[in-house]
């Protein structure tokens, strides 16, 4: 079990929480973290790359000049590849770029890239975030009491006012402990979770 600090929104240790280890704790798969992080790269493509090849090209049909005689080198169609205007040799075609993860190899993954958090110090737990109005102000003072600039702040339910609050910030993205991705908690750098945050983790993944 990994004993973290708890702080609180003004930076101050208030407690210590232990973290499971079935989630926090498990040995790192850096190939299924890389695989995750590719599969969501690969999903979110839209793969609409579209041209034209030799024989979509309009016109064409007919030979530009006799075989022989001309003086020019021979010529089929004004729309080969080595003309102007005409098709492209290897053109691309729509296609998906999506490919399968299996539900244990996603999960493995995203307790690996919690787990590195952990072992790396860049995973902070606060015992609460909680703001009586949207002030990006008040959620920018909260980051620099914790001395983090750029992080993935999950939280257990969706509160308007803190997600608002951190939107405008650039480095900072704001999950639910139900969309919670691999890529995210890597992009983030520091991942700052709330304590009910944690548990609901817990209680979902381990």
């Amino acid at each position: 079990m990994a004993n973290v600090s708890v702080y609180n929104m003004e930076g101050k240790e208030v407690g210590t929480i232990e973290l499971s280890d079935a989630v926090f704790g498990v040995q790192v798969n850096e190939h299924l973290v890389h695989m995750a992080v590719v599969q969501q790269l690969a999903n979110n493509r839209q793969g609409t790359q579209k041209a034209k090849t030799r024989s979509e090209v309009s016109g064409g049909g007919r030979k530009p000049w006799r075989q022989k005689g001309t003086g020019h080198a021979r010529q089929g169609s004004t729309r080969a590849p080595q003309w102007t205007g005409g098709g492209v040799v290897f053109a691309p075609v729509p296609r998906d770029y999506s490919f399968k993860l299996n539900k244990k190899e996603k999960r493995a993954a995203l307790k690996s890239a919690l787990t590195s958090r952990v072992q790396n110090n860049k995973l902070i737990v606060v015992d609460e975030l909680k703001f009586d109005e949207i002030k990006t102000k008040k959620f920018q003072a909260v980051l620099d009491n914790l001395k983090v600039s750029k992080a993935l702040v999950v939280l257990a339910d969706n509160d308007e006012k803190v997600v608002m609050s951190a939107r405008n910030i650039p480095a900072v993205k704001t999950a639910l402990t139900s969309t919670i991705n691999v890529y995210d908690i890597l992009k983030g750098d520091t991942v700052i979770l709330t304590k009910d945050a944690v548990a609901k983790i817990e209680e979902v993944y381990a």
